[in-house]
């Protein structure tokens, strides 16, 4: 019984982190706080995946834990670091879309939407891993927010990366456990993906000396 309400509680404990650390990337401007902020969410995640080894004995998801950690909380935002360290003044989003307090309104509408989308897929399997199905999905719907909301190429980036940290959430949760392979593959992509845009918006940087999106379409118009 006691082992039980220890996962359940150390399982809380890692969505919530990873929950607060999408609220926090809407709510900060500074490139550089956003960036931290993500890496302290890989962790969040990592910890989750390794909760989850923990409960299960399985030793190959405990290596895919140390996979996520390195890759999401170390990589990652490393690269991005890397970028916004080309960027010269383009260290803040300046002008988004939709201010931080309509954001963060925003963020709990589509907390409710989580819950409400997700709540027959947790009736179906009742269970402390399930029931923390709508956090991830949350993370999802607030990545894709940030991602139309942003300016900044490198902001709608880090969006992109919050939705594939909630995707692969989900993952861990609706399932016994990725497979180490499947893991691997998946970071594999998303590291080609990043490194692919990272050379974009330096090539973006060097030709028009901004990555302000926006700005780039008055440039065509």
């Amino acid at each position: 019984m006691l082992v039980e309400l220890l996962y359940v509680q150390l399982l809380d404990l890692a969505c919530g982190g990873l929950l607060l650390c999408a609220v926090l990337v809407l709510w900060r401007r500074e490139l550089a706080v956003i960036i931290r902020v993500f890496a302290v969410q890989g962790v969040a995640l990592a910890a989750l995946v390794a909760v989850l080894a923990a409960r299960q004995a399985s030793l190959e998801l405990g290596m895919v834990a140390a996979g996520v950690l390195v890759l999401r909380a170390g990589v990652l935002p490393w690269l991005l670091a890397r970028a916004l360290g080309r960027a010269g003044e383009a260290r803040r989003e300046t002008d988004p879309l939709v201010n931080v307090a309509a954001s963060l309104l925003a963020a709990a509408v589509l907390t409710l939407l989580a819950y409400a989308v997700s709540r027959p897929l947790v009736d179906l399997a009742p269970a402390p891993a399930t029931q923390a199905i709508p956090v991830g999905l949350t993370v999802v719907l607030i990545g894709f927010f940030v991602l139309v909301t942003r300016r900044r190429a490198l902001s709608q980036l880090v969006g992109f990366l919050l939705m594939d940290n909630g995707i692969t959430a989900i993952g861990f949760l609706t399932t016994a456990g990725v497979g180490l392979a499947v893991e691997l593959g998946v970071s594999l992509d998303v590291l080609l993906a990043v490194l692919v845009l990272q050379i974009l918006t330096t090539r973006m940087r060097e030709a028009f000396g901004d990555t302000d999106l926006d700005e780039l379409r008055e440039l065509r118009d």
